[in-house]
């Protein structure tokens, strides 16, 4: 008996490179989409369109007026409701096809509990807004041999590569070492049109897809970059890394999944503040820093510390040491979010 409703997906089946065989695979298929914004919304609605069995949404935030424009699985009355992303998404995605099983996990990906929240699933999907997280979910998939799709989007960029564990380049061997805070643009520093994120979501769709329907000669050592603004497609060949390996995916070195390196939050005692301590080494250009945060919010810099007024009541002190103290709250899950969306990680 068929696991998927042959009218419903007729004209997915109808597609020869699927087929019934091909769809079956997907009805039978459970993917981790990590981080619901605006990558991992288009990713969970395309997904749980397209009829795959199984869908767990991991994401520690809760939607934002600033989300909408981009973030396609929320309107305005998730905002007001005050719904954490992933239970929102949940109950929308639900309504979109009841036979689909949502998992919605309220929770920020860590050392400590990736094994627990990525575990059992056939393809994770990447929706996160930080390198710390993609590094966790890069070597958690070379270690267990899970595939998973990388993929970003700044400005009117977006990028995608997909890895397969033992036989594609992965995500330390593109990048061996995470980004110096404060080196990168963010969204929340460069902004980000909403269609890149739309069609840097739906080629990371497209590739889990591949992949769960066994058409892995379409997949892997390509790295697809485009800019919409500039209506400029390349991919890059990224056979050369493959064939060289990283400590990763070729020597079982995993420093980010067991704890070894990453950043650290702790709450100031007494203050209603949080401590972010990154990678040992990782510091920080403070001038280049403040010019950049000049359209975020209020600045005052000087040779030490640069102190911005990020959102209402949140104000970040970045060091040159690269440690970011958050003040305005004592959730260490919100102050890690919130130096990886405006300082980088």
């Amino acid at each position: 008996m068929s696991r998927f409703d042959p009218d419903r997906y007729s004209r997915q089946v109808r597609f020869a490179p699927l087929g019934a065989d091909g769809q079956e695979r997907l009805a039978a298929a459970e993917v981790a989409v990590v981080g619901c914004g605006a990558l991992g919304s288009v990713v969970a609605m395309a997904l749980v369109r397209a009829g795959i069995g199984a869908v767990r949404i991991i994401d520690r935030d809760l939607p934002e007026l600033s989300n909408l424009p981009r973030q396609v699985l929320f309107d305005e009355a998730d905002v007001a409701a005050g719904l954490p992303k992933a239970v929102a998404a949940a109950r929308h995605l639900e309504r979109m096809a009841s036979a689909c099983r949502i998992e919605a996990v309220v929770a920020d990906l860590s050392a400590t509990n990736a094994s627990r929240l990525l575990g059992g699933v056939d393809v994770i999907v990447d929706g996160t807004d930080n390198f710390e997280a993609r590094f966790l979910v890069n070597e958690y998939s070379c270690r267990e041999g899970i595939p998973w799709v990388h993929g970003g989007a700044i400005g009117a960029e977006g990028r995608v590569l997909s890895v397969l564990p033992g036989k594609s380049a992965c995500l330390r061997c593109l990048v061996p070492e995470p980004p110096a805070p404060g080196v990168l643009p963010t969204c929340d520093t460069a902004g980000v049109l909403g269609p890149v994120a739309l069609v840097v979501g739906a080629v990371e769709a497209s590739e889990a897809i591949k992949i769960l329907a066994g058409a892995i000669d379409r997949v892997g050592n390509r790295l697809l970059v485009c800019d919409l603004w500039e209506n400029s497609w390349r991919t890059v060949d990224l056979e050369p890394l493959a064939e060289a390996g990283c400590p990763t995916c070729r020597g079982g070195d995993y420093p980010w999944l067991e704890g070894r390196v990453g950043t650290q939050a702790t709450v100031l005692c007494g203050r209603d503040a949080v401590q972010v301590i990154p990678t040992p080494g990782a510091g920080i250009e403070l001038p280049a820093f403040a010019a950049r945060m000049a359209d975020v919010g209020s600045v005052v810099a000087n040779p030490w510390i640069v102190r911005v007024t990020v959102e209402g009541g949140i104000e970040l002190a970045v060091f040159a040491d690269g440690r970011t103290i958050v003040f305005g709250t004592r959730d260490e899950a919100r102050a890690r979010g919130l130096v990886a969306r405006y300082v980088g990680a």
